[in-house]
């Protein structure tokens, strides 16, 4: 049974100024918690129904702590509507010096707040085997419930930093191809692209900011087919990624 106490603490993590005071996060959903466990990230607490333990015993590493609880409680403690398999508190894990060379493949974000963006934009580098995505300070927070959980999961294999994006940025010019989404940038489908570099996207409604934008030193562009005026960032992201793995 989930006490009041601890419903309170699961409650707390919704905010960020709490997250990182306690240095912890809430993961919710059956394939999110089962990807957590096979991750390096450290357990809590953890909450699951009989039938998801039922169903994934195999998956429990041996001496594993958890408490059985319903789905009401469940859904009671976090966020989602309906939750029928599991909800875990992971601690936030230490990151590696962001280090990169010229030859990866890197995503960096400006100030993409929407945290279901960010969290699909994590899950688009995963797919492509990006391991490695850069936000600006002003980007959604990493640990946000709704990021972790548009994610699918794969917020345990690709690594997320925040940092000052124009001086980081600015590093790199000498050595690194730095590409920025722009409608006045060049056609993608025209160009021969090879799988490195730092590719940088801005929001939906203001797009690259100027400082930032001013590191770029190749401007590219989906070319549009319709009326649309603009695609969704995390839409953008995958469309740009393909194109430059295609290639590769």
């Amino acid at each position: 049974m989930l006490s009041k106490a601890v419903v309170k603490y699961i409650k707390s993590l919704q905010i960020k100024k709490y997250r990182y005071q306690h240095q912890a996060f809430v993961v919710e959903g059956g394939k999110s918690v089962l990807e957590l466990l096979r991750s390096d990230f450290g357990l809590e607490h953890l909450f699951i129904t009989e039938p998801f333990y039922r169903e994934h015993t195999s998956s429990f590493p041996k001496g594993l702590a958890f408490d059985v609880v319903t789905e009401e409680e469940l859904v009671k403690a976090g966020t989602f509507s309906s939750n029928n398999a599991a909800l875990a508190v992971a601690k936030m894990r230490q990151l590696p010096t962001l280090e990169v060379k010229p030859s990866d493949l890197v995503i960096a974000l400006d100030d993409v707040r929407d945290p279901g963006n960010l969290g699909t934009i994590i899950r688009i580098a995963d797919w492509y085997g990006i391991q490695t995505v850069v936000c600006s300070e002003t980007c959604a927070d990493f640990y946000n419930a709704k990021v972790i959980s548009a994610t699918m999961g794969s917020f345990t294999r690709v690594q997320v930093h925040y940092l000052d994006l124009s001086a980081w940025l600015q590093q790199h010019t000498k050595d690194t191809k730095i590409y920025g989404a722009s409608l006045a940038g060049e056609n993608l489908h025209q160009m021969q692209l090879k799988p490195e570099g730092i590719v940088v996207l801005g929001n939906e409604a203001n797009g690259i900011r100027p400082e930032v934008a001013a590191q770029v030193n190749q401007l590219i562009k989906i070319p549009a087919f319709g009326q649309a005026e603009s695609l969704n960032v995390a839409t953008a992201t995958a469309i740009i990624m393909d194109n430059f793995r295609r290639n590769s």
